[in-house]
């Protein structure tokens, strides 16, 4: 049991296997591992990662050993497994039930309805250049904010 408590202590160090002389502590490993790679391209080409373990890193003529020897391949299809219980399987096979709700809107007939009239926020049914409140319009502004009388982006290739 002391082994195996000792593999998941992140204090642990473990040796680098793009350069036999580093140390690194398992917690940072990972990121040590990003880093060796890019110092040692051609170690790196001879090594293969484990699909159980991106943290184990082998020579590519063993990766196969590797594999069938494994200790996280048992996670890995213990994790299968139980996905593939049936759960999964009934969730998969419902039928739902599901119904859009009947909808009211008819977009095209409110286009026709509507005048040509540019969006202006906060005011509705609004021309281009007022800023006033005409009959059937309201102005939903505070008193302090007013609408624009022309567009900021004006062209300058235009002038």
């Amino acid at each position: 049991m002391e082994a195996e408590d000792d593999l998941d202590d992140p204090e642990r160090l473990i040796q680098c296997p793009y350069d036999k002389q580093h140390q690194i502590r398992a917690c940072r490993f990972p990121y040590h591992l990003v880093k060796c790679r890019k110092s040692h391209p051609e170690v790196a080409k001879l090594l293969a990662t484990c699909p159980f373990n991106a943290r184990h890193l082998v020579p590519r003529a063993d990766l196969v050993d590797h594999i069938s020897k494994c200790r996280d391949k048992g996670f890995i299809e213990h994790d299968i497994a139980h996905c593939s219980s049936g759960f999964q399987r009934d969730e998969v096979n419902a039928v739902s039930t599901w119904q859009a709700p009947p909808c009211d809107e008819d977009w095209e007939t409110e286009l026709l309805e509507q005048p040509n009239s540019p969006f202006v926020w906060g005011m509705t049914n609004s021309g281009i250049n007022s800023c006033s409140v005409t009959s059937g319009q309201k102005n939903y502004l505070p008193s302090s904010v007013r609408a624009p009388e022309s567009s900021p982006y004006a062209a300058s290739w235009k002038d």
